[in-house]
């Protein structure tokens, strides 16, 4: 089985980055450094900021490398 090394997730979202896709703009690490860390490894960290935060720089990612998925919540 294949391991995706470059999956982040928390109870909320997943973020995944594709780094052959990256155009390595660094608009991630610019503007939320608290998540998309440029010398640390892991360098994406979802505990920096809110989720709706998150959403918003992910969707700024000129190249498309970088992607996310909300988890679903159980309905009971």
């Amino acid at each position: 089985m294949e391991t995706n090394a470059n999956v982040y997730s928390n109870d909320k979202i997943t973020v995944t980055y594709e780094p052959s896709c990256c155009a390595n703009a660094g608009i991630c690490a610019l503007q939320l450094s608290d998540v998309f860390r440029k010398s640390v490894i892991p360098w994406i960290d979802l505990e920096g900021a809110q989720t709706d935060a998150i959403i918003n720089q992910v969707d700024k990612c000129p190249s498309g490398a970088l992607k996310y998925y909300l988890h679903k919540k159980d309905v009971a």
